[in-house]
């Protein structure tokens, strides 16, 4: 059994922000892969399914962004799925836009979706970090985040996960490396 979450917040308003990239990710692999309809359950909407030969359950927490690991550990404590077989996809500063990079454990560099995930469950899952790129302007690092992504933006990321589901299978088998190497040079 594998648990796929993607971070966001759960308003209206926010849909499009570059904080909900792990939202929309999840949807698109929910879509692809026909996973259940998304039912709300341990604070967040939760999809099950099966993606190859692999039990997957997938949740976008409502807990709100800081507070996604509350969702996480109440799931993780029901279904007994140990925290290395939970995959976070998640909005990342330091990655361009259009790019991936993952990693197991580790830091959560001022991220706090991540923070709260590793008070609550711990470090040791896997993280696909997904690239919103750097403020251009001067303006607060929170302020960028919560913004939309622009048109061009926005295209280079619905080719980017495309090319996550079209992978995805590698991301089953833990292979973070790869599966990063893939997804970037498609």
């Amino acid at each position: 059994m594998l648990l796929f979450v993607g971070l966001g917040n759960p308003t209206p308003n926010s849909q499009n922000n570059r904080h909900n990239i792990g939202f929309k990710i999840i949807d698109a692999i929910n879509q692809k892969y026909s996973l259940s309809k998304q039912k709300p359950k341990f604070k967040g909407l939760l999809t099950t399914g099966n993606i190859a030969d692999k039990k997957i359950y997938a949740i976008k927490p409502l807990t709100f962004m800081n507070n996604s690991g509350i969702c996480i550990r109440e799931l993780l404590e029901y279904f007994k799925i140990e925290a290395e077989n939970v995959i976070v996809f998640h909005d990342d500063l330091d990655v361009d836009v259009g790019k991936i990079k993952t990693k197991f454990g580790g830091s959560s560099a001022g991220h706090n979706g991540i923070a709260s995930i590793d008070k609550f469950i711990g470090k040791d899952y896997s993280r696909v970090r997904v690239g919103i790129g750097k403020p251009e302007k001067k303006i607060s690092v929170s302020d960028h985040v919560l913004n939309d992504f622009n048109e061009d933006e926005e295209e280079q990321l619905n080719k980017l996960t495309v090319n996550i589901i079209e992978s995805i299978t590698i991301l089953l088998d833990k292979k973070l490396d790869l599966f990063s190497s893939v997804v970037n040079n498609k």
